[in-house]
């Protein structure tokens, strides 16, 4: 299997750059006429795979909202896994893990391990606990040929409170995580296989070397307030190796598959039209 960075750009050149969240939250589960249990669950999931699994990059299940209903959760989530790479996405697991030594280890094999039922092709992480702490997941998602997006400047206000603290070296942590990445993706082409997350709504970044090598994906297009059109001022040279995560601004179309597909290749056109433009 070639590399994460190798199979998502040539994913984004033939499939447009977007990635779609499958996010089951109670709120969207009811909007679509399902009931909050494990049956909606199943049936949500289900459709979005059926709907864009076969034309979107990346899918980026919320891990979070399959386990809050706990082993019959987390099965139907293997199963969405499954699907939905059978069908040719990729499969971002967004369970944003973060710790030390063992326990590290343990949650990189859980989710970048080849034969896991939870099996991915990244997977989202915190460096809150020192970036030094991910070497378990980065070293097994070189080995399986996986890769990472790591937290870096996310979309959230609270995050500036730790993202923009000021290091004694006088470099503030976000562009300390930035570089560690920039050093992990050195001599890979096309694309690293490390990626940031990013936020599209936080405005002009051009005091941040987004220069690092992966893919920066971004939350914020859609229901956030972010469009395609504010992505070249925020990301600048950046914009080709984008990825934009798109999750209500889609998932609301449901459950009409037929409205769901619309969706998401309006906004992948859009996006694609603007990287291109």
């Amino acid at each position: 299997m070639s590399g994460f960075g190798a199979r998502l750009r040539r994913a984004m050149d033939e499939r447009g750059p977007l990635c779609v969240g499958i996010d089951p939250h109670a709120s969207l589960l009811a909007e679509w006429g399902l009931d909050d249990d494990v049956k909606g669950l199943e049936r949500f999931s289900r459709t979005v795979v059926e709907a864009v699994a076969d034309r979107v990059a990346v899918l980026k299940p919320q891990s979070a909202f399959f386990e809050r209903f706990g082993s019959r959760g987390v099965a139907v989530l293997e199963t969405t896994v499954a699907q939905a790479r059978e069908a040719g996405a990729l499969v971002l697991m967004d369970a944003k893990r973060g710790d030390i030594g063992s326990t590290m280890a343990a949650y990189a094999e859980a989710f970048l391990a080849p034969g896991s039922p939870l099996f991915s092709d990244a997977l989202t992480v915190s460096p809150y606990l020192g970036y030094g702490s991910l070497a378990p997941a980065v070293s097994l998602a070189r080995e399986s040929g996986c890769g990472l997006f790591v937290l870096a400047l996310t979309s959230n206000p609270e995050g500036g409170e730790v993202q923009h603290a000021v290091r004694s070296d006088g470099r503030n942590v976000a562009a300390t995580v930035l570089a560690h990445l920039a050093a992990e993706n050195a001599g890979e082409e096309p694309l690293g296989s490390f990626g940031a997350v990013v936020g599209a709504t936080l405005g002009d970044l051009s005091s941040y070397d987004l220069d690092m090598g992966g893919a920066l994906l971004a939350p914020g297009v859609g229901a956030q307030g972010a469009t395609a059109a504010d992505l070249p001022r925020v990301f600048g040279a950046a914009l080709p190796r984008v990825v934009p995560n798109v999750s209500r601004g889609v998932l609301r179309f449901g459950p009409d598959v037929k409205a769901l597909r619309e969706a998401a290749e309006r906004i992948a056109g859009e996006v694609r039209d603007v990287v291109a433009g």
